[in-house]
């Protein structure tokens, strides 16, 4: 079949393979994307890890934490000019607050009316790409971040066990850093718990493919896709990664040296992670 160059470019793109392993992936998955992607992950040649495409798009993060409640904002424009225009980052930071405040869910038409309106006086396309509101309950709290001009925004929830923690400055000192930590791993999941079943069987059936082509005995393959797993977990997982400020030290192992020198029990419950223009 004739394979398209721009699905191999795009399959080049998300998988950092070969142009050439790219055309003959897609060939043999007779053009289902999905499963060409699958193949060069069996075959050794996609990056497992790979979460997001390139850039698309020009435009900003916002971030915001008020009255319990925290947001991220991805506010998107045509070029970076625009992006670092005074205006473009009022009215980004307004709209959030507008968004958590109200605890709006999806673009309201006076939402796309005050977007079209500051397009117009800019003179170049505005959207709000996407927004989502973290709430915190009883000894919980929020920590954000912003990387650069609004290129990359993180937003960290944090328990603890007693209310008096929620002031402790190791704490705090912690949330920021783990917030620093998602900025600059982009961790796909939390933790081990949060795979999607889905997503765990295909890479189970990815590395048992990998293993069957070194040639291994059969009793042996099974214990070797579990080390496999396991090291997986520890690129994709921020609880297994390795912490921002000290790699030979898991963000879990961390996580334990802070309770006990601070004598109760710290949790990271949920995270945001937005970059700008990547691929959703």
């Amino acid at each position: 079949m004739e394979v398209k160059a721009t699905d191999v470019k795009k399959l080049r793109e998300k998988t950092g393979a070969g142009i050439l392993d790219c055309k003959k992936a897609l060939a043999r998955a007779e053009g289902d994307f999905n499963q060409a992607e699958k193949i060069l992950k069996e075959l050794g040649l996609a990056a497992a890890t790979k979460r997001s495409g390139r850039s698309t798009n020009e435009g900003r993060i916002f971030s915001i934490i008020k009255n319990s409640k925290g947001g991220l904002l991805e506010l998107s424009c045509e070029t970076d000019f625009v992006a670092r225009n005074s205006d473009f980052i009022t009215f980004g930071q307004n709209i959030l607050e507008k968004i958590v405040d109200r605890e709006i869910g999806t673009v309201t038409e006076e939402l796309k009316e005050q977007v079209n309106e500051l397009a117009g006086k800019i003179k170049e396309n505005i959207n709000i790409r996407r927004f989502k509101i973290l709430k915190t309950g009883e000894n919980e709290f929020l920590t954000d971040y912003i990387h650069g001009e609004g290129r990359i925004g993180v937003l960290v929830k944090l328990e603890v066990g007693r209310s008096e923690l929620l002031d402790n400055s190791a704490v705090k000192e912690f949330a920021f850093d783990c917030a620093l930590h998602i900025a600059a791993f982009n961790p796909k999941y939390l933790s081990k718990d949060r795979v999607e079943e889905e997503y765990l069987k295909e890479q189970e059936e990815i590395f048992t493919k990998q293993v069957e082509r070194m040639g291994k005995p059969e009793k042996v393959i099974p214990g070797i896709v579990k080390g496999k797993l396991n090291k997986h977990f520890s690129e994709i997982c921020l609880l297994d990664q390795g912490f921002v400020k000290d790699e030979k030290q898991t963000v879990s192992q961390v996580l334990k040296s802070l309770e006990k020198e601070v004598g109760g029990s710290v949790n990271i419950t949920d995270y945001l992670y937005y970059r700008v223009g990547e691929e959703l």
